[in-house]
């Protein structure tokens, strides 16, 4: 009873990463725990996700030039390809959509973080922001992972961005009002790549690490599972299910809306 009722709940959620409900303007419904890793290397950036019901879309930028460019390696930027017509843009004309974007940002740390801060102040109605000591949610709620000049963001009295910790940062007492998120590489903290049996040692450090990042309300994301198509992965990603990982992360955004919409959750988490 219990499988089926999380397969359900996962199958009709609606609820979003800030916690509020909002259906796709294109009528999909949300998958609250599908993130499109490297969203910007699909043909239409942030929009073939939210065709799948994503609901976390992570961008890597770099700063050239006074411009926040797209792009994994610095080889594939393209001037005027940036941050804000690529994705804040078309999230501020979206309304009553609640989507959590992870920006990675991959050179000059600091200086990269300052124009950043820069830019979202412009789209500062529609952003989750931190002022006044509190949290006030927004539709679109941006994580700075990468080259994260934390020492700056907790300075800031008022932030429209959010710190990506890593496991480092669990029980670490630091709010989620600053790190909101704890992500890290599933490989730094598990062997299990999806063949033969989860081992049990590594199971209950998994649904540990989730226990203790949720009742900090922080969420999980890990980056590194396996992503071929195939058994080995959907038997991780039935176990981050079973284990309440917030995000699954994943290239393969058919694959894993298929996934999240007919799940099946393993026997152990009965």
């Amino acid at each position: 009873m219990i499988r089926r009722l999380l397969c359900l709940a996962l199958a009709a959620s609606a609820f979003l990463v800030t916690g509020a409900t909002a259906a796709h303007a294109s009528g999909v419904r949300p998958l609250a725990r599908a993130h499109a890793h490297n969203d910007y290397e699909h043909e239409r950036p942030l929009f073939d996700a939210l065709s799948h019901g994503f609901t976390s879309v992570e961008a890597d930028i770099y700063l050239v030039g006074g411009e926040l460019l797209v792009g994994h390696d610095p080889e594939d930027l393209v001037p005027g390809r940036t941050l804000q017509k690529l994705y804040l843009d078309p999230l501020a004309k979206r309304s009553g959509h609640h989507l959590q974007l992870l920006v990675d940002i991959k050179n000059t740390g600091a200086a990269t973080y300052t124009e950043l801060d820069r830019v979202l102040r412009s789209y500062r109605k529609v952003l989750t922001s931190y002022r006044d000591g509190r949290v006030h949610r927004g539709a679109v709620t941006v994580v700075v992972s990468g080259d994260r000049p934390r020492s700056l963001m907790e300075s800031q009295r008022v932030r429209y961005a959010f710190y990506d910790g890593r496991s480092a940062d669990l029980n670490s007492g630091v709010p989620a009002s600053f790190i909101p998120l704890i992500s890290d590489n599933w490989n730094n903290l598990f062997t299990w790549q999806g063949v033969g049996p989860f081992p049990a040692a590594e199971r209950a450090r998994l649904h540990d690490f989730v226990a203790a990042a949720h009742a900090a309300r922080q969420r999980v994301r890990f980056w590194a599972t396996p992503d071929v198509p195939g058994a080995a992965r959907e038997a991780v990603w039935r176990e981050l299910v079973a284990a309440d990982v917030d995000h699954i992360n994943t290239d393969d955004l058919a694959g894993l809306e298929s996934f999240l919409r007919t799940c099946r959750v393993p026997a152990h988490a009965a």
